[in-house]
């Protein structure tokens, strides 16, 4: 696979101030939407899979595909496992060609966090592998991941600087007021404990949970030192969206074609949408 590690990306971001979307793939018509969108606007991107993700479609379908998809590609792509939840899955991506990982221990207490982190962080830089971490937990259902409300904790500024000390990590996801899935209200995020972490670590900062979140608030997290931004259910909705219109348009299709070739077209236009306002748009 013509893949790079995905520090390689973050940390042109990271110095020019930009930041790079980290899209979920759900099936192949994700994986062609992003993959255009990226091409077209001269993006560095990131691919990513859930461990959901990868249950449904299959490790050997998501290596085959993604293959496919970045043979011809001229943007840097870094093949991203999200929210990996044990140092076995961890080895399992690195195994069949992932070029980043993203350990997440944030439910574990801080010592445990830091101990699987650099865990994973030893076993994936022997072979290039770039490693995302978390901590604080934020809220919200995606996939397999589901935080109640009341377990969600912001992360620690003081505790982000000797995490990422600790452990050697590559990025760090952090929890200032995002949550997965869909908001039940308008989210308020706590951009001084943002600027705080972003003075104590100096790697490139993740924002999960970034769909639904306004552009204005976006392009302000981006601007104080976010250089990940992770999207899916803003992609998911306009898939879905795109096709419930097909077919209540014309209640007699039946071709998957037709009805999924247009919700491809409506991810390929969110995407791209989503690049522009983070500024990673022609940076290659």
């Amino acid at each position: 696979m013509n893949l790079v590690p995905m520090a390689d990306i973050l940390n042109k971001a990271n110095e020019g101030g930009y930041a790079v979307g980290g899209f979920n793939i759900n099936n192949m018509e994700f994986l062609q939407a992003i993959v255009q969108a990226a091409e077209e606007t001269r993006s560095p991107l990131i691919l990513q899979t859930s461990e959901g993700a990868l249950k449904y479609i299959g490790m050997d379908y998501v290596v085959g595909m993604v293959q496919a998809a970045t043979k011809n590609t001229t943007v840097p792509v870094a093949l991203h496992l999200d929210h990996g939840s044990s140092f076995e899955v961890i080895m399992q991506c690195i195994r069949n060609g992932y070029s980043s990982v993203m350990i997440d221990g944030s439910h574990y207490p801080f010592e445990e966090n830091v101990r699987l982190t650099r865990k994973v962080v030893e076993a994936a830089h022997a072979v290039g592998v770039s490693v995302e971490a978390e901590l604080g937990r934020l809220g919200g259902t995606e996939d397999d991941l589901s935080v109640d409300e009341k377990d969600a904790s912001f992360t620690d500024p003081e505790e982000a600087e000797e995490f990422v000390k600790r452990t050697g990590v590559d990025a760090l996801a952090v929890s200032i007021g995002t949550a997965h899935g869909v908001y039940k209200g308008e989210p308020k995020l706590d951009f001084d404990r943002l600027k705080e972490i972003k003075e104590r670590i100096k790697i490139p900062v993740v924002l999960h949970g970034a769909s639904g979140i306004p552009e204005a608030d976006l392009k302000k997290a981006v601007s104080l030192g976010v250089c990940k931004v992770n999207v899916n259910t803003d992609f998911q909705q306009a898939y879905a969206a795109k096709v419930r219109e097909v077919l209540a348009n014309d209640p007699e299709v039946f071709d998957p074609r037709k009805i999924c070739g247009p919700g491809r077209e409506a991810i390929k236009a969110a995407v791209i949408e989503k690049i522009m306002f983070l500024g990673s748009n022609g940076r290659v």
